[in-house]
């Protein structure tokens, strides 16, 4: 989800015919989860997730609007309704909010210095806000991004949604996984869009987005782990470039307001715009 987060990609490139397919009937062992069966209003768990606070850089490199909060972070914020919470049912609410003044916040939290992963399956199920300006996204970066910087610390998005009416928009209709390294990332990610059949959509429901990722391949899907819609191996690289992700890397969720690829929210925009999470879970091959 970058420059530090942008990855509109236009164009997807396709897998070497080469690639190896993760076998449908791989077992697997879940290694790490989060279910959020917390009370009313609890914030997540301390031991699985952190919090990036503020506007960052530049708009987290992308321009975008929004104030990052975490659970007890004041002005702007308020601690009082938390733009990260669980709802007691089941399941983790990211609120973007505007406040009186005009002012959007909202949350993205992140295993950043508690907890990385190298390999495996990894998936999240969710219910996306879908409106003008609204930029979710389920992600993962390299842990050594302080050290080596972005992209070449690698990045993998396994979901990102925003408005149809942009350039490379996707509508509630599709969203758009994408691999980020050295000499493709940004607009020049190696990416691939997926259109829900049957006229779905990323806010009908909860969908399971998530990929089988094992070294030098990924293999990307929704719903349904035996029916991957993209596939990447270091075949599908530009010339002269180095695949970036079979080093350890910390997950992300989060959603942003306006930015360079949803560009701004409108009166149409919810406020406030709820992303619902059911569970994340990480699971290790057997």
């Amino acid at each position: 989800m970058i420059r530090l987060l942008f990855s509109a990609a236009i164009l997807g490139l396709a897998l070497s015919a080469h690639a190896k397919e993760t076998k449908p009937s791989a077992k697997w062992r879940l290694s790490w989860n989060d279910e959020f069966n917390g009370l009313a209003g609890a914030a997540p768990d301390s031991k699985r997730w952190t919090y990036n606070v503020g506007h960052g850089a530049d708009g987290w490199g992308n321009q975008e609007l929004e104030y990052y909060c975490a659970p007890t972070t004041g002005a702007p914020c308020d601690p009082r309704h938390p733009n990260i919470r669980q709802d007691g049912r089941g399941n983790l609410v990211i609120a973007a909010v505007r406040d009186s003044s005009g002012t959007w916040t909202s949350g993205r939290m992140l295993t950043q210095g508690l907890t990385q992963f190298k390999f495996g399956r990894i998936e999240a199920r969710m219910k996306l806000p879908a409106a003008a300006g609204l930029w979710p996204a389920f992600w993962m970066l390299g842990v050594d991004i302080s050290s080596v910087g972005w992209p070449a610390c690698g990045e993998i998005d396994f979901m990102e949604n925003v408005p149809e009416n942009v350039p490379g928009g996707l509508g509630p209709g599709k969203i758009r996984v994408t691999l980020h390294g050295k000499g493709y990332s940004g607009v020049s990610g190696v990416g691939q869009n997926y259109a829900f059949p049957r006229k779905g959509r990323v806010d009908d429901g909860f969908h399971v987005y998530g990929a089988l990722w094992s070294e030098d391949l990924i293999e990307f899907y929704v719903d349904d782990r035996t029916k991957p819609f993209f596939r990447v191996t270091p075949a599908s690289l530009p010339p002269e470039t180095r695949w970036s992700a079979n080093g350890p890397f910390f997950l992300i969720m989060n959603l942003a307001v306006g930015g360079s690829w949803p560009k701004a929210p409108d009166a149409s925009t919810p406020n406030p715009a709820l992303m619902f999470v059911d569970w994340v879970r990480v699971y290790e091959a057997r």
